[in-house]
């Protein structure tokens, strides 16, 4: 049987497959971004928001040439719920595999998973290396260079936006608002 696994759960799912320090502060970042998110669009499932944010690249580090397939292998195995597998998976839609995000969880996960990246490799470059005094304009200024933190999809961050139908600074605020809510709870950020 399936089952929906408590953060606890998930985070101890989350070590078997992962060890590097910056993987593991991606998934916690990214887990924070969703809860954030969880709170204004759908409150009663918090956990299920928090738990895809913690799982989305469970398979990543081990696995990069089957990221996203691996992960719902991986997922299965341990018995996880069918949603969670989609969504976690689906946050790798046209790069490696064909899930389209449809829930707004869905859609969150897939535009937010990039741009926390990108806005986490902005903020290290400043003096206080936090996002608590970054702004709107120094981010779209380095969105605009496709040599900075070349890793992180502005295609990806674009489409994400389209799929939520916000404008695409509106993404990048609302996602700096996420992560200035994680200060004092994740270090260094």
């Amino acid at each position: 049987m399936s089952y929906l696994p408590s953060i606890a759960q998930a985070q101890e799912l989350l070590e078997q497959y992962n060890q590097e320090p910056f993987h593991l502060r991606h998934a916690a970042i990214v887990s924070g971004v969703m809860a954030y998110f969880a709170k204004e669009y759908d409150p009663d499932n918090l956990i299920f928001w928090t738990v895809a944010g913690l799982l989305h690249d469970l398979d990543f580090e081990q696995f990069p040439q089957e990221h996203c397939i691996k992960g719902q292998e991986l997922m299965r195995e341990a018995g996880l719920d069918e949603k969670l597998i989609r969504a976690c998976a689906s946050h790798g839609w046209g790069i490696t595999v064909d899930l389209k995000p449809e829930h707004i969880m869905e859609k969150v996960l897939y535009a937010t998973d990039e741009l926390t990246g990108l806005i986490g490799a902005i903020a290290i470059m400043r003096p206080s290396k936090s996002v608590s005094d970054l702004e709107l304009k120094s981010v779209k200024k380095k969105f605009k260079d496709k040599k900075f933190a070349a890793g992180c999809s502005r295609d990806v961050i674009e489409k994400g936006a389209e799929l939520l139908g916000w404008e695409l600074d509106d993404l990048i605020q609302r996602t700096i608002d996420a992560m200035r809510s994680l200060i004092g709870v994740i270090d260094g950020i």
